[in-house]
């Protein structure tokens, strides 16, 4: 009886898992548009002040969610969160810079090698078994993301690529070690990367002279941006993260990559090409066929 009950467990949870990590994509996704509308905001105070608004939204979130104990919400998440904050706010500052050293097709296309990345380090570190359809999924989405970008993809922009690698590596860290601390709320390691981020970005604003204030029309966006597209994202996929494996994680969150331009043609009228909507739905198919096979392949256990 108790033999059934733990195979039985993981099919809700597993379920319950890939579901957060696809709306953290769709969070995500709204980036690009939102950056789009900005007025003259620089990266680095998008950076900045994004990061603020992500501190304040996860503080909020977790003093709400632990009735005011934050000081324990941090102390129970442990040194892995320290460590997974940093990772991914190395992550924010990589694609901030790739973003500026290369077109965004190379950036996008390398950062798909993040689920790999992931797979892998997961395989090492945590002894994380990797199926063969999972493996296969991750391809098709690559592949995908190569056909998305393969009129953009530029020659030469060695140093943009390296940064975007740095990100695909950071935020694949991250994840990992967000699954080692799977027992509990790693939370407020999104609290240390937006601490992380805001720390890079300032020091980043001081040495290019630069003055700290933009519009509120920016103020507000970037706010916006730390709220919800990156605060409410992180914090769905870091709950998501204790249910689903690292690898999968990184896949299922291919969502932003697909619905990204998406909502630049809807809100600014820049229409896709063929191949961004050929290899968008490759994507999409290789994110609902994992989806569709683990939660099949953790029934069948049941």
């Amino acid at each position: 009886m108790v033999r059934t009950a733990a195979l039985e467990s993981p099919s809700p949870l597993y379920a319950r898992g890939v579901s957060l990590v696809l709306i953290a994509g769709c969070f995500w996704s709204i980036g690009g548009v939102v950056v789009r509308l900005m007025e003259s905001a620089s990266e680095w105070h998008i950076l900045f002040f994004r990061s603020l608004a992500l501190m304040l939204t996860l503080f909020t979130y977790l003093a709400i969610r632990n009735r005011g104990r934050l000081i324990d919400a941090f102390a129970l998440a442990g040194p892995a969160s320290i460590l997974a904050g940093l990772f991914l706010g190395v992550a924010f500052a990589n694609w901030i810079f790739a973003m500026t050293h290369t077109t965004i097709a190379n950036a996008l296309f390398v950062l798909s090698a993040s689920p790999f990345m992931a797979a892998v380090i997961a395989r090492v570190v945590l002894h994380e078994k990797v199926t063969t359809a999972t493996w296969l999924c991750m391809t098709i989405a690559c592949a995908g993301i190569g056909i998305m970008v393969v009129e953009g993809v530029a020659i030469g922009t060695l140093t943009g690529n390296l940064l975007a690698l740095g990100a695909a590596f950071g935020f694949a860290c991250f994840t990992v070690t967000l699954r080692s601390g799977k027992s509990v709320d790693m939370t407020p390691a999104v609290c240390f990367a937006g601490i992380w981020s805001a720390i890079i970005a300032s020091f980043a604003i001081a040495f290019q002279q630069q003055p700290l204030s933009i519009s509120t029309h920016d103020l507000f966006l970037c706010t916006l941006l730390g709220l919800v597209q990156v605060g409410f994202g992180l914090i769905l996929f870091t709950i998501g993260s204790r249910h689903v494996p690292a690898g999968e994680l990184t896949l299922l969150s291919l969502t932003e990559v697909v619905l990204g331009p998406i909502w630049v043609w809807i809100a600014v009228s820049e229409s896709p090409s063929a191949y961004t909507l050929i290899g968008g739905a490759v994507v999409l198919g290789a994110i609902v066929l994992q989806a569709c096979l683990g939660i099949f392949s953790t029934r069948r256990k049941a």
